[in-house]
């Protein structure tokens, strides 16, 4: 079967093109550590490829045999816009590289689902005044997890879908959603994942999780990537380690690679060394 691309180009080389399709993958890290990084890299290369063929053999250069790209990028936000999403994917790539690649990415924008329990007033996320009669048809409304659900069977058999991010389920545990709720959600997509084919990157913050929670996530998800900063004298080093990733781990410690460093550039998240055991 064909890898699906992570659209970071060093790391697709060494691991043989891609992930292996029918995967959930985990990005936690720690903040500005090159995780939400790696979800906008991922999602703009994968589409850059199928709308500016010159400009991505630039960027990203020649795919591996193995690997194709998927037909569909979709972007899955809790809490932003397209607009906000693109100025932010701006910040991280060239101008031009985003321009292109987001012709290509559906954004899907579930605050309206997200804040509609919440005490956030209706204009903020829709930039609607709240009118009376809203006020009566909130409990029919459609739950955030129930509407990531949706989104996910119609979207994801095939494609590539990343999540942004866990973290903000985490932040709104109340009566209506727990973190069973979640934990639960993760491990039936998990298992839905393999049947659908694709890839889905789901984006979590190490620092608002317990190791307990996270320990949980690991475990529900068939890989996961681990971003952290390193010091080392007057110097910060953002690294990567790729833990529990069936099809990739093996490949990995067959060739004694235990660490990535990653640097940022007008391509986006690439690697820029790989540590060995000596």
């Amino acid at each position: 079967m064909s890898q699906i691309p992570f659209g970071v180009p060093r790391l697709d080389s060494i691991i043989g093109g891609g992930a292996p399709p029918g995967n959930v993958v985990l990005l936690a890290g720690e903040s500005g550590a090159g995780a939400r990084e790696f979800l906008y890299t991922s999602a703009t290369m994968n589409a850059l490829s199928h709308t500016d063929e010159e400009l991505f053999d630039l960027h990203y250069g020649s795919l591996a045999d193995t690997a194709t790209p998927p037909p569909e990028i979709h972007y899955v936000s809790f809490t932003s816009g397209e607009e906000y999403l693109r100025r932010e994917m701006g910040y991280t790539m060239d101008d031009e590289v985003v321009e292109s690649a987001v012709e290509h990415i559906e954004f899907h924008d579930l605050s309206p689902e997200y804040f509609q329990l919440s005490p956030i007033p209706r204009e903020w996320y829709l930039g609607q005044p709240t009118k009376l009669e809203d006020l009566g048809h909130r409990h029919n409304r459609e739950s955030v997890l129930g509407a990531l659900g949706s989104t996910l069977s119609e979207h994801a058999p095939g494609n590539l879908v990343v999540i942004d991010s866990l973290t903000d389920l985490v932040a709104s545990q109340s009566d209506e959603m727990t973190w069973s709720d979640i934990a639960m959600v993760i491990k039936g997509l998990e298992k839905a994942s393999y049947q659908w084919g694709g890839l889905i990157l789901v984006l979590a913050s190490t620092e608002a999780l317990s190791k307990t929670e996270l320990g949980v996530l690991k475990g529900a998800t068939g890989g996961t990537l681990l971003f952290e900063w390193e010091s080392g004298g007057s110097k910060r080093a953002r690294t990567m380690v790729v833990q529990e990733f069936r099809g990739v781990l093996a490949r990995l410690e067959s060739e004694n690679i235990v660490q990535f460093e990653t640097e940022i550039n007008e391509s986006g998240l690439d690697v820029s060394d790989v540590r060995k055991i000596r």
